[in-house]
C-alpha cells in the first residue's frame, strides 16, 4: 500500500524465493511465494476497486519450470522476474563450463560475495556486505534463448487452452488453484514404468 500510495509503477514480490538466494536462510524473513503472490494481488485489486488506479504486481522468485510462470500469472501477478530462466541461454553474460562432463552456465545472487553488490544489501556504515545473501552457482545450459521461449510461450498458452480461457486477468479469475499431496507430485510425472532410452527407471 505504502508503495502504490506514492506513485510506483508496479511492485515487485519476493524475498528470498529466487534459486540462489539465502535471505530467509541468512535473516529469517520472507513467506511462501504463492502466499505472498496471492496476497499482494488481493490488496492491488482492493486499491483498484478503491481508487481506480491499477498498479501492476511482479512476482520475483521460484520459478524453474515453465509451468511456474502460468501458476504466477493465475495467482495474480501481471508478469514475472526469470533471472535463473534466462540465465542458462547463449545469450546471457555468463560463461558457458563443463561441470562434470555436463555443459552449465554460470549464475550468482547480488548479494553473493561475487557480486558485491553491497549497495543494495548492506545496512550502510561501510563499503561492503556485512554477510552473503545470495549464492555463486550454475544452472544447466540450455541453448539459445530464440528456440527456449518459443516452447515456453507454447507451454502458457495451451495451459491458458486447459483452463477456457484467453487472456491473463480471465486466467486469474478462473484459474483453480489447491494443494496437492506429496503422492500427486510423484504421480505428475513418469511413474512405474521404465522409459525408454533412459538409464533410471521411474517408481512410486
Amino acid at each position: 500500500m505504502f508503495l502504490a500510495e506514492n506513485g510506483a509503477d508496479f511492485v515487485k514480490i519476493g524475498i528470498g524465493g529466487g534459486s540462489i538466494c539465502i535471505t530467509r536462510e541468512q535473516k529469517g524473513i520472507g513467506r511462501g511465494q504463492a502466499t505472498a503472490t496471492i496476497e499482494v494481488a488481493k490488496a492491488r485489486d482492493e486499491y483498484y476497486q478503491k481508487t481506480g488506479i491499477y498498479v501492476p504486481i511482479c512476482s520475483d522468485g521460484g520459478i524453474v519450470h515453465d509451468y511456474h510462470i502460468t501458476l504466477a500469472l493465475a495467482m495474480g501477478a501481471d508478469f514475472v522476474m526469470l533471472g535463473r530462466y534466462f540465465a542458462r541461454f547463449d545469450e546471457s553474460p555468463s560463461n558457458k563450463v563443463i561441470i562434470n562432463g555436463n555443459y552449465m552456465k554460470e549464475y550468482w545472487g547480488e548479494g553473493s560475495s561475487r557480486a558485491r553488490n553491497w549497495q543494495r544489501y548492506d545496512l550502510g556504515g561501510k563499503a561492503g556486505m556485512s554477510f552473503e545473501e545470495g549464492v555463486d552457482s550454475y544452472v544447466p545450459y540450455a541453448g539459445h534463448l530464440h528456440d527456449n521461449v518459443a516452447i515456453t510461450i507454447s507451454k502458457v498458452v495451451h495451459t491458458m487452452c486447459n483452463c477456457g480461457v484467453l487472456s491473463i486477468p480471465e486466467l486469474q479469475e478462473k484459474a483453480k488453484i489447491t494443494l496437492v499431496s506429496a503422492v500427486t507430485v510423484q504421480e505428475s510425472g513418469a511413474h512405474d514404468v521404465t522409459v525408454k532410452n533412459a538409464s533410471v527407471s521411474y517408481k512410486s
